[in-house]
């Protein structure tokens, strides 16, 4: 009797997120006597109702038009019945799955649609999109010297006897780290194995920190402006910066901005940098401002309670005029080695102002690079600390690393989901992000903090996992050593080093595989997308005008045939027509298909 949907494009023009100065159609569909209204508020804003025009017998219609800058906008619609026993008032809300809502009659119950309005066309740049990305952790890659020695090794730390050994805490009583560990990989490593990543289809390479650090892990900096010897020296960067373009390859640092190391010459817990600097020993050092003290020096604001990592004030002006604002500043100095961009950690923990310096200084320098967050929910409408986080609005972050569709993955081929709840969820994220945000969100199924795909999902589900990964819209990251079998529970688990000679060809193939036809594809690369299902059959459809992809997931334990055109497509497009061309296609157990239709 009443009906929208707002992924069918009846119903709403345009799809998804509204560009600022946009306008957005609304039709709604109800029989009767009826008025209808649409009834939307702008985050934590003020309320707006909207009268709906009859335009046929059971179509009503109003056009919004945006023009009041960024922001998330929720609405629903309220609808009054007139009849002879006089009238009453319903609410269409939305549905807990995304698209068509559903009528209720307590307003308490109303869950509204979001609508998010961004901020012009803020497109990433070609390479980006179409890269397959390689995430290495540098201390357990490779070891570039010829004679396996390792550089400047630190004092008190751990070095392993094999590159074989398991990753292990020294730990002292209290359970701290007594003793880092380290391997010894660095960037001559790097550089030596970019044959190997070219021909495993990799274009671009995304590392864990790589500035001085008292850590394996380096994301407690001691110095911002210094590679760390233990990796090699300015001029290897150089080198693996150059080698890397000359081969039409890229580069992303690790930026970790909201907190540094004990220490470290900014805070100098210890004394190591001398007795009078840093904001720990003088309270008449530059750094001073840059941090919270309780009770100076030994009560102060750290990351996550970590005393190891002193949080930093991103909204001193100095601080920022370090990171990003000045000619000789953080971001200055290796964005002159020409690096094509940044991932930022913890990017919940930095303020939006302070997001967007750092974008403004990328985008002055050469709107070619690229600005990526680690956001691990939907950045769309993230709430961090009590305040709505604007990761997605324009001018900010370009993408994020897409854990979301990490969890999707994971627990769909082991079972915990079925491809109807997984299709639901995608199309939402879809609809709730920009179209350039959702297409610049780095896609992974494992990374430095999480699990190894192969100890969750298990070896039999590594066809699906990978190839749903690389089939999305989003690019492609494959963290170091998937690709060779590594395994592994947390870290340090997940952290061992690259297994060079004993690297599993069955895992190999798989990326190698589609790495190759991400690359060799227009449609996986930049094609539309539009998702269904089957039975518990995950279909993704791609397409450009040229070429038309499709993908089916089948997760079961058991070989299925399924008939093409009985697919439920959850955003109906033109191209999905060419399923009824189809003949049935078999998918084995625990596999996928895919064809290039056109």
């Amino acid at each position: 009797m009443y009906t929208y949907n707002p992924w069918n494009k009846f119903y709403k023009e345009p799809f998804g997120a509204v560009c600022n100065r946009e306008s957005m159609t609304i039709r709604f569909t109800a029989s009767g006597n009826v008025a209808v209204k649409l009834i939307m508020h702008r985050d934590f804003g003020a309320r707006h109702e909207f009268e709906l025009e009859r335009i046929s017998e059971d179509t009503f219609e109003t056009t919004v038009r945006f023009d009041h800058g960024r922001a998330l906008y929720f609405y629903h619609f309220e609808i009054l019945e007139a009849s002879d026993w006089g009238s009453r008032r319903l609410y269409y809300s939305a549905s807990p799955m995304g698209g068509e809502g559903h009528v209720t009659e307590d307003l308490n119950q109303v869950a509204d649609f979001q609508l998010t309005v961004f901020d012009g066309n803020d497109e990433t740049p070609d390479w980006y999109r179409n890269s397959v990305f390689y995430q290495i952790f540098p201390d357990r890659f490779f070891n570039g010297n010829l004679d396996g020695r390792i550089n400047s090794p630190k004092p008190n730390s751990f070095l392993y006897a094999q590159t074989s050994d398991d990753p292990y805490y020294v730990k002292d009583p209290s359970g701290e780290i007594a003793r880092w560990d380290f391997y010894g990989g660095n960037l001559r490593g790097i550089i030596a194995k970019i044959p190997y990543l070219k021909e495993l289809g990799v274009n671009a390479l995304y590392l864990n920190p790589i500035f001085l650090s008292d850590s394996n892990h380096r994301y407690d900096t001691v110095d911002y402006l210094r590679i760390d010897p233990m990796l090699g020296t300015e001029e290897d960067f150089r080198h693996l910066i150059s080698e890397l373009h000359d081969n039409d390859m890229h580069i992303i640092l690790d930026g970790v901005f909201s907190h540094v190391g004990d220490d470290s010459i900014y805070f100098n817990r210890f004394g190591k940098f001398g007795e009078h600097e840093g904001a720990a020993q003088n309270q008449s050092s530059p750094y001073y401002e840059w941090f919270k003290f309780s009770n100076w020096p030994s009560d102060y604001k750290s990351w996550w309670g970590f005393k190891n990592m002193p949080e930093l004030d991103k909204d001193n002006p100095s601080f920022q005029d370090f990171i990003y604002g000045a000619k000789d500043s953080v971001l200055s100095k290796w964005e002159s080695f020409n690096i094509d961009g940044w991932r930022l950690d913890v990017a919940d923990e930095l303020p939006d102002d302070f997001i967007r310096g750092i974008r403004a200084n990328l985008t002055a320098e050469n709107n070619q690079k690229i600005l990526i967050g680690e956001v691990w929910e939907d950045a769309s409408n993230k709430v961090a600390y009590g305040q709505r986080r604007n990761y997605a609005l324009g001018d900010a972050l370009q993408g994020v690393m897409n854990y979301p569709l990490r969890d999707l993955i994971i627990n769909y081929v082991i079972g915990n989901l079925k491809a109807c709840d997984v299709a639901y969820q995608l199309m939402t994220l879809r609809e709730n992000y920009p179209k350039s945000v959702f297409y610049g969100n780095l896609n992974n199924i494992g990374t430095h903090d999480s699990e190894r795909i192969i100890t969750v999902v298990g070896e039999a589900n590594m066809d699906l996992a990978i190839g749903l990964m690389f089939v999305m819209p989003g690019v492609p990251t494959i963290y170091y050593g998937d690709e060779a079998g590594l395994t592994g529970r947390k870290d340090p688990e997940n952290r061992k080093y690259f297994p060079w000679n004993d690297i599993d060809n069955r895992f190999y193939t798989l990326y190698h595989y589609w790495a190759h036809e991400r690359l060799s594809s227009e449609a996986l690369k930049n094609g539309e997308f539009s998702i269904g299902y089957i039975d518990n059959c995950l279909v993704v459809l791609r397409h450009t005008a040229e070429e038309t992809t499709l993908f089916i997931a089948n997760p079961e334990e058991n070989a299925l045939t399924i008939s093409p055109e009985k697919i439920t497509m959850l955003r109906t497009q033109e191209f999905t027509s060419c399923l009824s061309d189809l003949d049935d296609i078999t998918i084995p157990a625990k596999s996928s298909c895919f064809h290039k239709i056109s």
